[in-house]
């Protein structure tokens, strides 16, 4: 995740550089060198100001040599072991107390806590997951007094979800509204920096102490919500090399993709564990393929839109790889790749099941605007916008 935000800084220095003619042309290298050397320069350092750093600089550079820093790297390898040995001391003869619930009700960054917009959001979800999930767990979807149940956690634990997915999606968003101010740039830059510090400080242990107090949290439930982590730092970093016209690799894009639906899976677990059940494992198996391609088919709908608002969308990723041209045959194999799997594991339901999920994904389909004898709906391909920049700018004017 470290890495990850370190990048992520790179990528925006390189644009600042670049927009101010900073940049090297020996090597890439070079660059990369004079991005992190003004990073450094604007770390805090107690009450030093850019004033006082640069005449530092002034005054110290000429007195570095490479004997000075090969001394400097000797000398800096020894600290580090030294106090790496004292530290693993410290942590294996002074293990961490165990937090009880009612400490986490004292500290207020441990408290979970959800907005009305985060649940107004959640509401579409939520409304899905109990129509399409919850015959998996034999639960009558026309009986208010079984919903409401289970309802008050799951739609605390999709809120929780969303309102940090929405300051995901803000991290990443670019302004419509024309020329900005060097006030809003600097308003911007702001709260991208406190934004990013929510995701590298544990975001989802308010939640996860909730669960923990309640006795719901399994090691499953757990390592689906590293995977939101890590699925909202991916397209942190993908989307960002887009902007920054970098390369990115198929396999963060299909890692990407495959995440994407965790908070479905989340839900699920919960019920698991609401209802006192064993995890049905074959289930799980058989809605991961379909939540698959679920969201190719919304990443489809939603095109245009997450080229406008610099969101991850599988069809975006699949043209910077393959190419506009190359694009649309290499994402249809990985469609008819899926259905196929997605068929076979159908057969494997009880027939009951199998025949009510199908009822709801052509309810789903219809609702959605869209007739077809398939359970998913039919493939349509967009045009591909080969100019993002271009095309952003046009929607702009015609505002």
């Amino acid at each position: 995740m470290e890495e990850l935000r370190k990048l992520e800084q790179l990528q925006r220095t390189f644009t600042f550089m670049q927009s101010r003619s900073f940049v090297s042309s020996s090597s890439i290298d070079s660059n990369r060198f004079l991005a992190n050397l003004i990073l450094l320069l604007l770390q805090p350092c107690g009450e030093l100001n850019l004033d006082n750093k640069c005449n530092l600089l002034s005054e110290y550079i000429p007195k570095i040599s490479v004997t000075f820093l090969e001394e400097a790297s000797q000398w800096v390898s020894l600290e580090t072991d030294e106090r790496d040995s004292q530290e693993n001391y410290v942590e294996l003869n002074n293990p961490p107390d165990k937090t009880d619930c009612r400490s986490l009700q004292i500290n207020h960054k441990d408290v979970a806590m959800v907005g009305l917009e985060a649940m107004e959001r959640a509401n579409s979800t939520l409304e899905d997951f109990c129509r399409s999930y919850f015959m998996f767990h034999g639960i009558d979807i026309t009986s208010p007094q079984v919903i409401f149940k289970y309802f008050p956690v799951l739609s605390f634990t999709e809120s929780f979800i969303y309102q940090l997915d929405g300051l995901n999606e803000k991290i990443l968003y670019i302004p419509m509204e024309g020329v900005t101010t060097p006030e809003k740039e600097l308003e911007k830059e702001k709260f991208q920096g406190w934004a990013m510090n929510v995701f590298e400080k544990d975001p989802f242990r308010p939640l996860l102490n909730v669960f923990k107090c309640r006795g719901l949290l399994t090691e499953r439930i757990r390592e689906e919500f590293k995977s939101g982590e890590v699925y909202w730092a991916l397209e942190r970093k993908l989307c960002s090399a887009l902007m920054c016209k970098m390369e990115i690799s198929i396999e963060d894009v299909m890692r990407a993709i495959h995440l994407k639906s965790f908070d479905y899976r989340v839900l699920n677990l919960l019920l698991y564990q609401l209802r006192g059940e064993e995890v049905n494992d074959l289930h799980m198996e058989f809605l991961s393929v379909s939540e698959f391609l679920v969201e190719i088919s919304d990443d489809l709908f939603d095109y245009e839109d997450d080229v406008l608002e610099n969101n991850f969308n599988i069809l975006r990723m699949f043209a910077k790889v393959y190419g506009p041209s190359t694009a649309p045959a290499m994402l249809a194999k990985y469609i008819t790749d899926s259905e196929e799997r997605y068929d076979n594991l159908l057969k494997t339901l009880d027939p009951q099941l199998s025949s009510k999920y199908k009822r709801r994904c052509e309810e789903a389909t219809k609702e959605g605007g869209k007739v077809s004898g398939h359970p998913l709906g039919t493939w349509s391909i967009p045009p591909l916008i080969v100019n993002e920049e271009l095309y952003r700018s046009n929607c702009l004017n015609t505002k």
